[in-house]
């Protein structure tokens, strides 16, 4: 079996956790209601089912290569990716006064997953690309607008995003890369940067790098970093290309995982300086980068939802094939295949579960934003807003590292025969592993949840989410239900937990800044969880209402089991990770450095 993208799934998030009718009621939404949605995702999942899955295999195996100064891709990409931008998919979720079709975030969303799902390789390219669409809606002046937007929008050219250079990774304080200003009001631009991924490669004409770089100057540290678009290609006053820019790639990565997306090292002003185009104003490009990572960061931890689904996906089909043993009640008289063994289910059953509350979490996160941005009332806009940035770390942190559980799950169930390239289940688990790493580590992450996230209110957002919590776990009890008594068991413990570690992270985030951050990762892992089990729990309510109406019923009865899952196995871990957080610290920072 290959990838069959969850269509259902995402429908069934969209409708009845994230809202999909209120979406369609804001302004400039007003077409994207259920019918719009089935259609795009049906329409996106027979593209990447017919022409992506298939170069997912060959991308690793025959990965994109660098000679002479050119990268060339895995055979058969640059024509996907013509398909791909033909197809408007580029375009989805951005403004039609640029070219774009306007649908909502939670749409777009969706179809990210399949297309991270079906090739994450090549999926990297369009991720970046919304990145540097977004900070030039932000920030971009309506010159740049002009000469960018458009042709990003359609993916005739694409866009980068250029941060890490060899001694600044996450402490772009440290950045050296240096802007000198011309008399023509552009900068030459001069310097290194690593790690740029799909920074040179030949399925699109051109490529927009979005560069920090420091104004000759400037103050020291983060507060003198500025944003510049330095393209590859010079662009005419009629919009045709011109003179290449002084932007060269000298390298790529030999890399663990995602082979066939190329990661380049690129050289700037070797030549007499590299031609840049200040984005906004000076000093102020940290602010502006922070757009494309927002924007990055979500759409990664969309990326662990999707491996962590494709490798699910991978791991049922074998387990159904895979003859091995009796099973243990007896029931067989011959071995059989694997899925009958309890131990192979509880797998499974932790595969889907994760993939599934990571993606009912994500989904709400992708509505906030839509209303964050559209609904016409400012208080609203201004509480989806904490609600979605809130959410971002966690579907960011949480997701990504619920992938690397779940595609080791799958090589597993594969048991040897996932240690050999071959079954393909080993890819997803390399591929995956980049996950917690790029867009800022799961500490960066934690670290933004509890300082910016939780400290900087007092607490306040996160204990508003709890009194959330709280309303469905009344809701739970109202139904009545074996499961949904059970599961509100289930929530009401972790939400405990969860107001236990807000407190003690706002009580001593500045008064025992050590003791806080030893538990910084775990609080995020705690709080995702948390939020992704009362997702769960919400889709149980729904299930069980559609389920007595005898709607759908084998996916309701399915959404039931398997947020009761949820509640008895993964949401069950928050009260013990409470302990670990508040009366774990010293143990974390206790021993000596010269006794490591």
């Amino acid at each position: 079996m290959s990838y069959i993208a969850p269509v259902k799934d995402m429908l069934f998030n969209m409708q009845s956790l994230a809202g999909l009718d209120q979406i369609a009621q804001l302004p400039s939404f007003e077409d994207a209601g259920l019918e719009t949605a089935q259609a795009v995702l049906e329409e996106c999942a027979k593209l990447n089912e017919s022409v992506l899955v298939p170069l997912n295999w060959e991308g690793d195996k025959n990965p994109s290569f660098f000679k002479d100064g050119k990268v060339t891709t895995t055979p058969g990409f640059k024509e996907a990716y013509a398909q791909f931008t033909e197809g408007g998919w580029q375009s989805l979720q951005h403004p039609a006064e640029f070219g774009g079709q306007g649908l909502p975030k939670t749409i777009g969303a969706a179809c990210g997953e399949m297309l991270n799902s079906a090739n994450m390789s090549f999926a990297l390219c369009p991720m970046l690309t919304d990145g540097a669409i977004e900070a030039l809606l932000t920030a971009g002046s309506d010159e740049l607008k002009a000469t960018y937007l458009e042709k990003l929008i359609s993916g005739e050219w694409t866009g980068t995003m250029n941060l890490t250079e060899p001694q600044a990774g996450s402490d772009l304080a440290a950045v050296r890369t240096r802007a000198e200003p011309q008399a023509d009001g552009t900068y030459k631009v001069f310097g290194t940067k690593i790690y740029i991924t799909y920074g040179e490669h030949d399925m699109a004409e051109n490529i927009v790098h979005l560069v920090l770089a420091r104004v000759q100057g400037a103050p020291e540290g983060v507060k003198g970093i500025s944003l510049f678009v330095v393209p590859k290609f010079m662009v005419n006053p009629d919009g045709t290309l011109g003179a290449r820019n002084d932007v060269h790639c000298v390298s790529i990565e030999h890399k663990m995982g995602i082979k066939a997306s190329p990661t380049a090292v690129l050289q700037y002003g070797d030549h007499g300086g590299a031609v840049g185009f200040l984005v906004g104003q000076e000093n102020r490009g940290l602010e502006y980068m922070f757009i494309m990572m927002n924007a990055a960061r979500y759409a990664v931890g969309v990326q662990g939802i999707s491996i962590a689904e494709r490798a699910y996906q991978k791991a049922v089909a074998f387990s159904r094939d895979r003859v091995q043993s009796r099973p243990v009640d007896g029931s067989m008289k011959t071995s059989a295949p694997i899925i009958h063994h309890p131990d192979v289910r509880r797998m499974l059953m932790t595969m889907r579960a994760y993939t599934e509350g990571c993606r009912a979490m994500a989904t709400v996160a992708a509505a906030a934003y839509d209303a964050s941005h559209h609904h016409p009332d400012a208080d609203t806009r201004k509480d989806n807003l904490a609600f979605y940035e809130f959410l971002v770390p966690l579907v960011k942190g949480f997701s990504t590292e619920m992938s690397l559980e779940v595609t080791s799950l799958g090589v597993q169930v594969h048991g040897g025969m996932g240690f050999i390239e071959e079954t393909g289940a080993a890819q997803y688990y390399r591929d995956a592993k980049i996950l917690t790493i790029y867009e800022g580590t799961t500490a960066i992450q934690a670290n933004d949840l509890i300082g910016r996230k939780t400290g900087r209110d007092g607490g306040q957002t996160a204990k508003g989410i709890a009194a959330q919590v709280a309303k469905t776990e009344a809701d739970l009890l109202k139904s009545g239900s074996a499961n949904a008594k059970a599961v509100a068991a289930r929530l009401q413990a972790a939400r405990e937990a969860f107001l236990n570690v807000v407190d003690f992270v706002v009580a001593g985030a500045k008064t025992s800044p050590n003791a806080v951050f030893a538990g910084s990762v775990p609080y995020l892992m705690l709080t995702g969880n948390l939020v992704a089990g009362w997702q769960m729990a919400r889709a149980l309510l729904v299930a069980e209402e559609q389920l007595a109406k005898g709607e759908e019923a084998a996916f309701m009865q399915s959404k039931i089991t398997t947020a009761r899952f949820y509640a008895d196995h993964i949401l069950v871990k928050v009260p013990g990770m409470r302990d670990s957080i508040v009366e774990g610290a010293d143990s974390v920072t206790e021993l000596a450095l010269d006794a490591f």
